[in-house]
Formats: C-alpha cells, sequence, structure tokens
C-alpha cells in the first residue's frame, strides 16, 4: 500500500550550487532539468551525502536514495509496530500508517533543514517517505513539466483518455500512459537500468590503456 501526500516542497534550483572544490551540482550541464543524466559517481556521492548527514534514529537502516534530474527521493524503513496475537490485517495496516504520520511529524522540521542544505549542495528537491511493514507513504513529490511534441494519432490516443472520464487533460492523459507503461513493462525497465548502470561502471574504469600496468 503506497500513499503520495504534498508536505513542503520547493522548485529544484536552477543556478547556484555548492561551491567551492568539485562539481558544481547547481549549474551548468548538471543543474537541475539538465537534460544529461547524474553520472554513477554523483549519485553516488549523493546517496554517501545523506548516509552520514541523516540521523542514526530516523530510519532502521540505510535509507533508498533516489536521484533524478530534478529530484532526491528519501525512502527509509521504520521500526516494526509490535501488536497482540491475532491482531487483524485492517488493524496492522491502521498501526503501520500512525506510525509512519508519528515519524512525519515528529522529524518534519530536521527534514526540512536537511532538504534545504542538500537543494543549495546538489541542486535538487529533496522528496521523503517511509515504510513501516506493508505501508509505504511519500510525504513529498515533485511534478516537474516535460514538454514534447505528439502526432495526431498520438494527441487522438490522449483525447479518447479524456472523452472515456480516464484523464481531464492532455497532459494528465500522458502521465497516465506512463504510469501504466511503468507498471506492465516493470521488469523491462528493471533490466533497461542494470544495462545502463553496468555501462556506468565501464565507462568509469576508463580504456585498458589508461590503467597501470600491474607489476
Amino acid at each position: 500500500m503506497t500513499y503520495s501526500e504534498h508536505e513542503h516542497q520547493r522548485e529544484p534550483r536552477q543556478r547556484g550550487g555548492r561551491r567551492g572544490p568539485g562539481p558544481r551540482w547547481g549549474r551548468g550541464r548538471w543543474a537541475a532539468g539538465s537534460e544529461e543524466r547524474p553520472s554513477a559517481e554523483q549519485r553516488a556521492e549523493i546517496r554517501a551525502w545523506f548516509a552520514g548527514r541523516l540521523p542514526d534514529d530516523f530510519y532502521t537502516a540505510t535509507p533508498e536514495v533516489t536521484i533524478d534530474n530534478d529530484e532526491i527521493l528519501v525512502v527509509g524503513v521504520l521500526s516494526a509496530v509490535e501488536l497482540e496475537q491475532g491482531a487483524t490485517p485492517g488493524a496492522a495496516a491502521t498501526a503501520e500508517e500512525a506510525r509512519i504520520e508519528r515519524f512525519r511529524e515528529d522529524t518534519r522540521e530536521h527534514r526540512m533543514r536537511i532538504a534545504e542544505e542538500a537543494q543549495g549542495r546538489f541542486g535538487r528537491a529533496v522528496s521523503w517517505g517511509a515504510s513501516a511493514g506493508g505501508t509505504t507513504r511519500l510525504f513529498t513529490t515533485t511534478n516537474v513539466p516535460v514538454m514534447t511534441r505528439l502526432r495526431m494519432s498520438q494527441r487522438q490516443v490522449l483525447d479518447t483518455l479524456i472523452d472515456a472520464g480516464i484523464a481531464r487533460s492532455r497532459s494528465e492523459a500522458l502521465a497516465w500512459c506512463v504510469e501504466l507503461v511503468g507498471r506492465n513493462e516493470a521488469e523491462w525497465i528493471d533490466e533497461l537500468r542494470s544495462a545502463f548502470a553496468r555501462v556506468e561502471e565501464v565507462r568509469a574504469q576508463g580504456p585498458g590503456s589508461n590503467r597501470p600496468a600491474e607489476a
């Protein structure tokens, strides 16, 4: 069970970013909204920063940190809820939702400070979420406009969804189509991600002629 709810959100910075040595995350080709994808090295640095910056009592383990051009999504697992033996699934779901809500309220100000730091450092908005048992809830999400050009036959697909009452606008219909593909082709998309990750690893190693010869 997954919930998504708006809590506190800012648009990703287009300019600025951290100062000093290292890549400037908020400007140039690595600015939020850029068509260039963050590299494996950049994603690793972001994940390492959150691993060190988050308090130890936030989550029970290192959270999952997902990064794209515009947003950083941090989702971690909370401690399990202890219920009396024989509790119904409905009661368990209620307890899990309450545990997540408590975490959300108790950590709100601290998370907002961390999000401000991360946005200034990496030029991306930060969203949060938490999981307890079988329940996952996202407190914040960023809706980013994506421009595209469609032929008449493609536009007719969107208009049909609008006429059928599935969507209220072409943008909503297009988002519905993307979600449908992501759900129905999840295994194939995961394979693509894994393949790209391997390509990035090989690219980071560089050609063999650049590697120091073994003694």
